[in-house]
């Protein structure tokens, strides 16, 4: 990328636009990650939608900006988006904030930017701070290719199908999760991947008490089950690396399963031996198999 020169300066376009929908990228923990840019947007907007009026009120109090708040969260974004698309009918412009980082990434900022794009109206992204991607890059795991889970779904049925989903993922995934639920997460993790699997867990990013903690799973389990959670969690995990993985697909396995059954080998003997020639996991495979004899 070339360096910025001055004509380049020169050639910005004048900030905010009307009928423009700006998502404004915050700090995660440090003040000083908050950009000029980002600063300038949060002082001379119409109006500024975020999750927690009392919080992004504190950071519009430190950055001296009367700009009116409105709230926008997961609760009340449905009946909400007409009033902030109403805004930039007249002509205004809109900032979205999150409680921290970047809005539009696991919040329902994603349901007011389709609103915006299917209305016709510019959306324009303010960079900023992001849990994922800063975890991601001090982890040294993978990051050329790599998925974002976030949070894992509370409902057992789905929760399991994602872990299964994420035990055979190939590349480097990031989750977010709260300190309270961290360790169960690590021994689901355990069960699903194996505890010999790379995982680096973020606390507390860009903050005082920083830290990553790795290199296993089953190392990483034993440090929390010692050292009480605290902080905000972001949970960098290695892929399956198993090189069989890809010899076979997951329909192709669970027929070679369903052949040694109808031959007469029991079940667990039989999904250990296909675990062995393809690369899936014993428990996942038993797990297939139960499904389908559900059904």
């Amino acid at each position: 990328m070339d360096l910025i020169d001055e004509k380049q300066l020169q050639q910005e376009r004048s900030e905010p636009c009307p009928g423009t929908l700006y998502l404004v990228g915050t700090p995660i923990g440090n003040l000083g990650d908050l950009s000029p840019r980002a600063k300038s947007i949060l002082k001379n907007v119409s109006r500024i939608a975020c999750e927690d009026t009392r919080r992004s009120g504190q950071l519009l109090k430190i950055i001296k900006s009367e700009v009116p708040l409105l709230s926008y969260h997961k609760h009340n974004f449905k009946s909400r988006q007409s009033q902030l698309l109403e805004i930039l009918e007249r002509g205004g412009s809109l900032a979205l904030i999150s409680d921290a980082g970047l809005p539009g990434i696991n919040d329902p900022g994603e349901e007011l930017v389709h609103a915006a794009r299917s209305n016709s109206y510019e959306v324009i992204c303010i960079p900023g701070p992001c849990a994922a991607t800063t975890a991601l890059v001090i982890s040294g795991l993978p990051s050329e290719r790599f998925c974002f889970e976030g949070f894992l779904p509370k409902k057992q049925s789905l929760r399991k199908k994602r872990l299964e989903d994420i035990s055979q993922e190939q590349r480097t995934t990031v989750i977010y999760e709260s300190p309270h639920q961290l360790i169960k997460l690590l021994e689901d993790l355990s069960i699903s991947c194996g505890k010999e699997r790379p995982i680096q867990i973020a606390r507390e990013l860009t903050k005082r008490y920083e830290e990553s903690i790795g290199k296993t799973i089953e190392e990483v389990t034993k440090y929390f089950i010692t050292n009480k959670p605290k902080g905000e969690f972001t949970i960098v995990l290695g892929g399956n690396n198993n090189k069989q993985q890809n010899k076979v697909s997951e329909s192709e396995a669970l027929n070679k399963l369903n052949t040694l059954i109808n031959q007469g080998e029991k079940s667990n003997i039989a999904a250990q031996k296909v675990a062995e020639e393809t690369g899936y996991k014993k428990k996942w495979l038993y797990s297939k198999l139960h499904k389908r004899l559900d059904k």
